[in-house]
């Protein structure tokens, strides 16, 4: 029988509920256990497809093709797993589905309600997911971590409070725990614990009991006895039930945090953990996993060399558009044995109409990407603050400066090699212009080209390395391999009646599908390191296994010899980390990774400046 265990939130949101629920799943997995994970979002939204990054932070993509909440992003860099769509459940897709049900007669003519339909179909939805292998082994997950999105109390969530509380029953006391996170705020240093009281009281109302309750704090100071034990008493919950959670140097510091306030030991009890039969080698594998982590953090407390990478982007006023991207800058720099520095540059402030503007932040602008070791440029939609990304990307390319351009960075290193080099300045992307002079970016849509499903190209995608490409450090980072997978999210490509051209005046695409049409890597031979990618790297980077591409980044930002190290070690060591079952032919993926829209709005909004 599956485990579950559910990590609620109150008082307020953000405050951590992901990286706890990832953290707990983590220690589990420690102790040998198989573990997924579920993301309850209780919006409207279908799928955050549809999101401003500046409004909910970045759309994280799955191999699948799911677009689905950045949480996910944290499930699947901690616990090592691969999920699906289906790992995040919101409203809309409950809604859609009982609705399906409903105009198809499932319903025998019986009026559809809140309880028992959606409640069940939530339930049955937790149930089945909880059962697909998510890891390597292939096998049925032994826990389930459940987060709830929000904050208990909101009206949006209160059919999935609903559900969980029926879940409990459906699965019996000892396969389900609760935990509960809420603020616990210092006030000019008095730690104030009515807000919690608060949030447990309605929580109790609603028919959930905490387990255990994580305080967050968001200072550094942990949480004191005294207000452990008042928290105690006011909730109803023995004091070994109360941990806290203040702020840490880094989140990968939150695991171990947990663990030493004795969580493993009360989950195990509680929900009879030890009575699960584990196999020798799945605790060999825990055991291995525990030992890496705590060299991981251990190590970066020890570092004292910087590396600095100015990431030009145009969602930097909300540093969660780039989750994922700074997750792989970080997991690199810790292979590289360095603390890393991000310098945050609004692409807009480079450009030469912002001298007039606001002389300040242009000048401020080019101060920090003329100083910075390294560029990034990564992915985004619509023409805003293009031509400052290009700007970047020229002083990179000739200033000998290491670059890696993600998605729509690829695209622009190419229409700015195509201005620069190939003597084009009428080159532009048909994503701004749709009858430029000379469109070297082109709409190239996956499926169909008018089927709203099909434009977009979504999710894991192979990429073939050429014939002579031995040469490329960027293979050398994969492995030395012929054949990589990354995810992918865009709909514009490298226009292939341009390829040749590009290639004789030096930008060699390294990397193509498998019919050689699209240009998914891109690398410069004569520079230290000048790469584009047309996939999202980012999104299959692992704390102890970084997205080779950024490691490639930012070990060519702390100087040629530690580039030449990590390549070396790559090539021993590098392993991918997507399931075997998960590298396949192109058409088997696109096959199960097709997109089912509901409205035309994704269009509009990804191709808009909204975005």
């Amino acid at each position: 029988m599956t485990k579950y265990i559910l990590v609620s939130g109150g008082v307020v949101s953000g405050i951590g509920k992901g990286v706890i629920a990832s953290s707990t799943g983590l220690l589990l997995k420690m102790t040998g256990l198989k573990v997924t994970a579920i993301k309850i979002d209780p919006y409207m939204n279908v799928d955050a497809g549809t999101m401003r990054p500046t409004e909910h932070g970045e759309v994280y993509v799955l191999n699948d093709g799911g677009e689905v909440d950045l949480d996910l992003g944290n499930y699947e860099r901690y616990l090592d797993v691969t999920l699906s769509r289906d790992n995040n459940i919101t409203t809309g897709k409950i809604y859609q589905q009982i609705i399906e049900r409903e105009r198809r007669g499932d319903y025998l003519g019986r009026t559809v309600q809140i309880v028992p339909h959606v409640t069940d179909a939530i339930q049955d939805w937790i149930e089945r997911v909880s059962k697909i292998p998510a890891d390597e082994t292939g096998e049925e997950p032994d826990v389930c971590i459940v987060e709830l999105g929000g904050t208990v109390g909101d009206i949006e969530s209160a059919p999935f409070v609903e559900a969980m509380r029926q879940f409990q029953f459906r699965v019996g006391h000892e396969n389900f725990a609760l935990i509960h996170v809420s603020l616990v705020p210092d006030m000019h240093g008095e730690q104030k614990t009515k807000p919690t009281q608060t949030t447990v009281h309605a929580l109790r109302g609603l028919g959930l009991l905490p387990d255990l309750i994580a305080c967050r704090l968001i200072v550094p100071q942990p949480l004191t006895k005294g207000t452990k034990e008042k928290i105690s008493m006011f909730c109803h919950v023995a004091s070994e039930q109360v941990v806290g959670v203040h702020d840490v140097t880094s989140v990968y510091h939150v695991p171990l945090l947990l663990q030493s306030q004795g969580i493993v030991g009360f989950l195990q009890r509680r929900l009879n953990l030890n009575n699960l039969d584990l196999k020798s080698n799945m605790l060999e594998r825990g055991t291995s996993l525990e030992t890496r982590w705590k060299a991981l953090t251990t190590n970066q407390e020890r570092l004292f060399d910087q590396v600095s990478i100015a990431l030009v982007g145009k969602y930097t006023d909300l540093k969660d558009s780039y989750m994922s991207v700074i997750k792989a800058l970080e997991h690199s720099a810790f292979r590289c044995h360095r603390k890393l520095i991000i310098h945050w540059v609004e692409s807009s402030d480079l450009e030469p109409e912002q001298q007039d503007v606001d002389p300040k932040k242009y000048h401020d602008a080019w101060r920090t990407v003329v100083g910075a070791s390294g560029i990034l440029v990564p992915g985004g939609f619509g023409e805003r603050g293009t031509e400052g990304m290009m700007l970047a990307i020229k002083w990179a390319r000739e200033q000998q400066i290491p670059f890696l351009g993600i998605c729509l960075g690829f695209q622009l290193a190419v229409v700015e090699w195509a201005r620069q080099i190939m003597n084009l300045p009428g080159a532009k992307s048909t994503e701004f212009n749709t009858d430029p002079a000379d469109p070297v970016i082109l709409f190239m849509p996956e499926i169909s080209r008018t089927h709203m499903g099909g434009t977009m190209r979504l999710g894991l995608r192979p990429t073939i390395f050429q014939k002579d490409s031995e040469w490329s450090r960027v293979r050398k980072l994969y492995g030395g391999a012929d054949i990589v997978w990354e995810r992918h999210r865009h709909r514009y490509e490298v226009n292939p009646e341009y390829v040749e051209r590009l290639q004789e005046s030096g930008m060699s695409f390294i990397g193509r599908d498998e019919k050689g049409e699209r240009m998914q890597i891109m690398e410069l031979q004569n520079h230290p390191f000048f790469v584009g990618l047309q996939a999202h790297p980012e999104f299959c980077t692992r704390p102890l296994n970084p997205s080779p591409p950024f490691l490639g980044l930012v070990a060519a930002a702390c100087g040629p010899d530690v580039l030449e190290q990590q390549m070396a070690q790559q090539l021993q060591t590098f392993l991918p980390p997507h399931p075997k079952d998960a590298m396949v032919g192109e058409q088997v993926l696109i096959q199960a990774s097709r997109e089912q829209l509901l409205t035309k709005g994704l269009e509009r909004v990804l191709s808009s400046e909204s975005e």
